[in-house]
């Protein structure tokens, strides 16, 4: 397992001294939650990029045309 070192303020650690914390396992889950977000990120915008390059292959207003006409046929 890789060591970190973070330097605090000298109050911030007097406070945290005072908690019955495992800051080292709260400091771990907080860098998992913040890498899957980054990383929940970067896929989004993969995938909005690819959309942008693939080519429409509807015609406009097809959409609203189906929901009108299946609503007509009822």
């Amino acid at each position: 397992m890789a060591i970190i070192t973070v330097r605090i303020p000298d109050e911030l650690k007097l406070k945290m001294k005072q908690l019955n914390i495992n800051w080292s396992e709260e400091i771990r889950e907080f860098i998992r939650r913040r890498i899957d977000e980054e990383e929940r990120r970067k896929k989004i915008k993969e995938a909005l990029e690819i959309i942008k390059r693939t080519p429409v292959s509807v015609e406009p207003g097809f959409s609203a045309k189906s929901v009108r006409e299946d609503r007509d046929s009822h």
